[in-house]
């Protein structure tokens, strides 16, 4: 009876601990986003092509960290140390991959900054939110300590499409539009109401807690790790630096480059390891 007695306490003292003004968290985070990439008929040995593979499956796999008050929060990738022999074609083929830099929100403002690195470039996009139509759901599952509770929503999807990248062929076959697909999506997400933040990894947000997990059609984001008020405090802002555009802007470079990029490809500079200047 003494231990039980303590329970309210101890929620009234969480609750409170997040509703107050000097609030903070850390959510770390691992993703995986699965390639449909086609590299037959290309004339490129076989240890050539497992190695190509490798570079991508290690540049779609990432640890990121969101740290987040009541209303805002940035999502940085961990540092980790380059594989050997990775060189530039690891980051290259994360940009393919759709890798994103530092993303800030502020949800209470609703909207959003990321700084992105293309091609050697640096972008500072900055946009409105995007609001997705969560359904929520009363499907529970334990996730880690927490008790997370299922919501859904359709969302429109622009991405590279990796297998007209390096599929063989000229830019009389193939339709430059076909560097990008876009489609619609269902995602999953699951939140937590004992963090009840309005945050999440990334570009998500909008539900009544933090989202643990996220999920699309090729990419799967799992929370791994939480702490509640750390010792050490981090600053919440708002990138700097680059060239300012909003997201249909750098949509369309990147579409742009991605053509470029293909049309590279096939006139024999993939096979070098972009070594070719």
């Amino acid at each position: 009876m003494k231990v039980l007695s303590f329970l309210p306490l101890l929620l009234f003292a969480f609750h409170f601990g997040v509703h107050s003004q000097d609030f903070q968290g850390e959510a770390t985070y691992f993703s995986k986003t699965t390639v449909d990439m086609d590299l037959d008929g290309r004339q490129i040995p076989e240890d050539r092509k497992k190695q190509i593979m490798e570079r991508i499956k290690q540049a779609n796999e990432r640890t990121n960290i969101l740290t987040f008050d009541k209303s805002t929060s940035i999502y940085k990738e961990e540092e980790r140390l380059e594989q050997p022999g990775s060189g530039r074609g690891g980051m290259r083929f994360g940009m393919m991959g759709g890798a994103g830099g530092d993303y800030y929100k502020d949800v209470k403002e609703g909207r959003y900054l990321v700084k992105n690195e293309l091609l050697g470039k640096v972008f500072l996009v900055e946009d409105e939110l995007p609001k997705l139509e969560w359904k929520l759901g009363g499907e529970t599952k334990q996730i880690g300590n927490y008790m997370a509770y299922k919501a859904t929503a359709l969302k429109t999807i622009k991405r590279p499409n990796m297998r007209a990248a390096f599929r063989r062929g000229n830019d009389n076959t193939e339709n430059k539009e076909e560097a990008f697909l876009e489609k619609e999506v269902e995602v999953v997400a699951w939140y937590t109401l004992d963090i009840p933040v309005n945050q999440g990894p990334g570009e998500y947000w909008g539900l009544p807690g933090l989202i643990l997990e996220v999920s699309d059609d090729v990419t799967i984001t799992l929370c791994t790790k939480i702490v509640l008020n750390p010792t050490e405090r981090k600053e919440i802002k708002a990138p700097t630096g680059g060239k300012k555009v909003t997201q249909e802007e750098y949509d369309k470079i990147s579409k742009e480059k991605m053509s470029e990029m293909r049309d590279n490809f096939r006139r024999g500079n993939g096979n070098r390891g972009g070594r070719r200047q």
